[in-house]
């Protein structure tokens, strides 16, 4: 069975560019334990994907217009679980991501708390 406890101390890259979600996400995030790394933009979440220490992240699929794919991409490369946020259903999103699971918005802070105990299970 896995615990609450497995996100104390955890580094959790929160992707949103919706101030008031984020806001949202990371005082949950931050009530499991959590420290949040957060990014609203494509270049600052590329970046950070690419060199701060993440334990795993959540993805919003849609930056200002831009797609997070490069966040994906460079996390899947440092072998960092996932998982996406999205209001669209992309067809393409299931095509190039198929094993990472997605949140579909709106969902509850709890719906992202499971997935991400989901992710982080035996690591």
């Amino acid at each position: 069975m896995v615990t609450r406890n497995v996100l104390k101390g955890r580094n959790i890259l929160l992707v949103e560019d919706e101030m008031m979600v984020a806001m949202m996400l990371q005082s949950a995030l931050e009530n499991e334990g959590c420290n949040v790394i957060s990014a609203g933009f494509l270049e600052q979440a590329t970046l950070l994907a690419v060199g701060r220490s993440v334990d795993a992240a959540v993805l919003d699929v849609n930056l200002h217009g831009k797609l997070s794919y490069p966040v994906a991409d460079a996390l899947a490369a440092r072998d960092i679980p996932f998982v996406f946020s999205t209001g669209n259903a992309n067809i393409e999103l299931r095509d190039r991501y198929p094993d990472r699971p997605v949140l579909a918005k709106p969902y509850q802070p709890n719906d992202l708390i499971v997935a991400l105990l989901s992710l982080l299970a035996g690591r």
